[in-house]
């Protein structure tokens, strides 16, 4: 295995645990226990980011610039379908 393979598995595997605290926290009638998986959730998201980062810092994981024009498109389809 090479390091972006590791971190590509490492995202998702962070992303699919962030729903299932998500879940966990809206679905919990237990302060107590809903306190907990609100902490957890705050950590693994942290975990997400920093990766995030790590990756898009070695050129793992790239980001294209949106023209604006587009973002107006898809907000205007959005409205309209509303």
């Amino acid at each position: 295995m090479n390091d972006k393979l590791i971190l590509d598995n490492y995202l998702l595997v962070l992303k699919s645990t962030v729903e299932v605290f998500v879940h966990g926290t809206l679905e919990s009638s237990n302060i107590d226990i809903r306190e907990c998986l609100k902490d957890g959730l705050d950590t693994i998201m942290t975990s997400q980011a920093d990766t995030y980062d790590l990756m898009t810092k070695y050129g793992y994981y790239s980001v294209n610039n949106v023209d604006s024009s587009e973002v107006v498109k898809v907000l205007n389809k959005v409205t309209s379908e509303n």
